[in-house]
């Protein structure tokens, strides 16, 4: 049997305000949806945790024996700055600074967001579609939305009639906001805007003279609005009706609220069981943000080189860190938090790797069976990762009492428990063990020197059979050896 079948897990669902026990729409899978990062910049460490809270919900998903399909966007178009439907496209803007092609601001900054996941030791989304690979998808959808009558074209650029859709429809629903005082708290429209009602939104953008990124269409050369890349990437992979969309809180309006009504607008029917937002992150009580200075990259948690932190920080404690708090509370990033989240790590890290000293006894004197499930309760309380890492420490309680001979457990109960507290702290939080990471590398890189200096007797010896097979055995093995004037490096 499946072990999603023995526990029943609740979601806060944004749309209703309360936490609904979780139905997939096709048993044993699940399909989810998450709005990735615009890549104009490099990551910010907001975007992480916001991420980082999706992992783990990807990771207790698998763990649960779901089959997951996880689709996790990259915007590289049609994102204006402040979120709007007129100026300039984010990554079209920082291409015109810096001097270069769109393309390659996006190319920069989808690098530097996969190398600050993977240090962080994200599991890889199951597809992560960009927007400017379904232009074509996009511009069926506006089609389609324009023969419903509920999008108009208007000077070469299409726009969603949201009061027109408002008539059958509740725009606003998942927000909390109704459509007759977001008209009365609006100004008039002064002539200069092709929209109808100020609520409107774009579909698709004609190009002025001067922008660089432009795709033909029906209506003109331009590109499609942001809103609109997510309904078609989501819609793709997963069908017009799947489980869980999720993203940042400060995407539910106008985003989501705008992919509820471009869905609804095509289909006819609600698109997304549950809507998921992870919480905002601040830095010593105040917003982020670069313009005040009080701004951290994850990078620079990690390498120590900033004025904020007492020192340099592993990516697993920063992980821990921000796993202490539930995803939909504000967490505080400060240097006195991570020093005391560091602590809490290694003394749980320690704990971890005396499992294996542990000696089993004939009888049992822990209830390994309610404590294992109280680390699924508080995992099935809508992804409560504070309240397991609580778990976690009593269970680095019961290894001090085994140690010391206070309690005993039989080799079935010790090998539930090991299995047990090792499968929560590192496949369903992700974390890492860094002091076997640095000993694994060290033994690594004796191991290639080793053979480094074989190959190199070898080539001495003029066996050049065994000096080619060292190599070539390393080459298959990922790791390239380069030879130079001052002996033989290598690389992984």
């Amino acid at each position: 049997m499946h072990l999603y079948k023995s526990q029943t897990l609740k979601i806060y669902n944004s749309l209703s305000g309360e936490k609904e026990t979780f139905k997939p729409i096709h048993e044993g899978n699940v399909g989810m949806y998450v709005c990735g990062p615009t890549v104009y910049s490099n990551v910010h460490l907001g975007n992480v945790r916001t991420f980082m809270s999706f992992d783990v919900i990807f990771r207790y998903f698998l763990h649960l024996e779901y089959k997951v399909r996880y689709v996790r966007n990259i915007t590289d178009v049609g994102h204006i700055v402040d979120d709007v439907d007129e100026g300039e496209d984010k990554i079209a803007k920082k291409a015109r600074l810096e001097q270069l092609e769109p393309m390659e601001v996006v190319q920069r900054y989808t690098v530097d967001f996969h190398d600050i996941l993977n240090a962080f030791n994200f599991l890889p989304p199951s597809i992560e579609p960009t927007a400017t690979g379904h232009i074509i998808e996009q511009i069926e959808i506006i089609k389609t939305i324009i023969d419903k009558g509920i999008g108009y074209e208007a000077n070469g650029s299409v726009y969603f009639d949201v009061v027109k859709f408002n008539e059958t429809n509740h725009y606003g629903r998942l927000s909390g906001r109704n459509i007759e005082d977001m008209l009365a708290n609006t100004r008039d429209l002064d002539g200069q805007s092709d929209k109808r009602n100020p609520q409107d939104f774009a579909l698709w953008k004609k190009a002025e003279p001067q922008h660089i990124m432009r795709w033909p269409s029906p209506w003109s050369d331009g590109f499609p609005g942001w809103h609109l890349e997510c309904t078609a990437m989501s819609t793709k992979y997963l069908g017009n009706h799947f489980d869980i969309h999720g993203g940042g809180m400060d995407l539910k309006f106008p985003h989501h609220e705008c992919e509820i009504a471009q869905n609804e607008a095509c289909t006819g029917q609600t698109p997304v069981n549950y809507w998921m937002h992870a919480n905002m992150l601040t830095l010593n009580g105040k917003k982020m943000a670069k313009s005040t200075g009080n701004n951290i990259l994850p990078r620079e948690i990690l390498t120590g080189d900033n004025s904020i932190l007492s020192k340099a920080f592993s990516a697993s404690v920063a992980r821990f860190f921000m796993l202490q708090a539930h995803y939909r509370s504000i967490l505080d990033f400060s240097d006195d938090a991570i020093v005391a989240a560091e602590k809490g790590y290694k003394r749980l890290m320690e704990a971890l790797e005396s499992l294996k000293e542990l000696d089993s006894s004939s009888n049992s004197t822990l209830d390994i069976a309610s404590w294992k499930q109280s680390c699924y309760d508080a995992m099935n309380d809508d992804f409560n990762t504070p309240i397991l890492i609580a778990q976690l420490f009593e269970g680095v309680r019961f290894i001090n009492l085994l140690k010391e001979g206070k309690e005993t457990l039989t080799a079935t109960d010790l090998k539930t428990f090991s299995t047990a507290i090792q499968a929560f702290a590192f496949d369903v939080l992700g974390l890492k063990d860094e002091k076997l990471l640095d000993i694994s590398n060290d033994k690594l890189e004796g191991t290639v020197n080793m053979l480094i200096e074989m190959r190199k007797q070898a080539r001495d010896n003029k066996n050049f059979a065994l000096s080619d097979q060292i190599r070539d055995q390393l080459i298959a093995l990922g790791i390239q050896l380069k030879d130079g004037k001052e002996g033989t490096t290598f690389t992984i």
